[in-house]
């Protein structure tokens, strides 16, 4: 009995970002406390010896990852456009000290979503799969990211 299981571990970010050419709020630097849902899919290791028996992935595992591709680069950080007039921004910010990061997309939370699910996918163990993430920006709204849509 070795099914497919998926498991998730949720993460936590606090990040700014502005969308330049907005017609909207969100034109201006402002800053949300983002919860990342990450759920991988794959079969329970079946080995008697190993010491990850029972694991699809060990959650420390999967934690490093994660906190390497995303939350040290994207914690505590503003995200900005740099294809954009954004990029004198980001230079301006950097200059006084501010984490920047710099993206050549605008910096939505559904865009965003989208590079962590690049960032990651990279890095999983060639037997597992990113099944999905969930990136809640409010506590209203979030972005979802699906393999199965990204064949």
């Amino acid at each position: 009995m070795n099914n497919k299981i998926r498991i998730t571990k949720e993460f936590s970010l606090e990040t700014g970002h502005a969308l330049y050419g907005y017609d909207g709020l969100c034109k201006n630097v402002h800053g949300h406390s983002y919860k990342l849902y990450v759920t991988i899919i794959g079969k329970p290791i079946d080995e008697s010896k190993n010491v990850k028996l029972g694991m699809v992935i060990d959650f420390s595992d999967l934690k490093k990852i994660v906190k390497e591709e995303i939350i040290t680069p994207f914690d505590h950080a503003t995200v900005l456009n740099c294809d954009s007039p954004h990029n004198v921004l980001a230079n301006e910010m950097e200059e006084k000290g501010n984490k920047i990061v710099r993206v050549n997309y605008q910096p939505t939370c559904e865009m965003l979503v989208s590079d962590f699910a690049s960032k990651i996918q990279v890095r999983l163990p060639r037997h597992l799969k990113l099944h999905s993430l969930k990136l809640r920006e409010t506590a209203t709204a979030y972005a979802e990211w699906y393999a199965e849509d990204n064949p």
